[in-house]
């Protein structure tokens, strides 16, 4: 489970606050990506905070109003499928965060972002691999990330019904292929992504692989 030890060292050597930093949607065919920045009090904690990947939506669901109402501050960032396409999915992520961090009503002064790929930020940062398994910070950011994507391609699901995203969020699940067999591509698949861009400039060398 996650907990508080890599905030209570950093706050050893400065005044804090310190956020953590996570990011949903860099590997789906479609739809934005989603960044999230929290800075947690850490006498209001939620109970139940982890990564994201390893909650039920239900708790998730649950635990996304709870941090809303008790960090000092979260922000949220997005990339949108335009960006990703022009700029590369790894650039358009690091976008995302800055803007989140950004985002956040009381100025971080250090961040901790999740993986081994550190973003140009407005404050220092520090990486943590599984960080989102391993700090409540980064945890919390991943829920608020994740809960906020998730509804974002629901709601896309109302408008293009016929690639399931309601379920796969814009991954490339069977259901998704069966509908870009039978509709093709829409305005938010990214047409950078292998998948998608062989289907449109099947002649054309891809720009982006679904891995990146």
């Amino acid at each position: 489970m996650p907990h508080y030890i890599y905030e209570s060292r950093l706050l050893k050597t400065m005044a804090g606050p310190i956020c953590g930093v996570d990011e949903a949607g860099r590997g789906p065919l479609a739809g934005p990506v989603v960044a999230a920045a929290v800075i947690l009090d850490r006498k209001k904690t939620p109970k139940g905070l982890n990564d994201s990947k390893q909650l039920s939506e239900e708790m998730r669901e649950e635990l996304f109003p709870q941090i809303l109402e008790t960090a000092i501050a979260v922000g949220i960032g997005i990339g949108s499928v335009d960006e990703i396409d022009l700029i590369n999915i790894r650039q358009a992520t690091h976008l995302a965060m800055a803007r989140a961090v950004r985002e956040l009503k009381v100025a971080a002064m250090f961040a901790l972002v999740d993986g081994n790929d550190a973003p140009a930020l407005p404050c220092p940062c520090d990486t943590l691999v599984e960080g989102d398994a391993r700090s409540v910070s980064i945890a919390a950011a991943s829920i608020i990330a994740k809960v906020t994507r998730d509804r974002m391609m629901r709601a896309l699901h109302d408008e293009h019904p016929h690639y399931d995203w309601c379920n796969n969020k814009g991954y490339g699940t069977p259901e998704h292929y069966k509908g870009l067999k039978a509709h093709g591509p829409c305005l938010h698949h990214r047409r950078s992504f292998a998948p998608i861009h062989n289907m449109l400039y099947p002649q054309e060398p891809v720009t982006q692989d679904v891995t990146l």
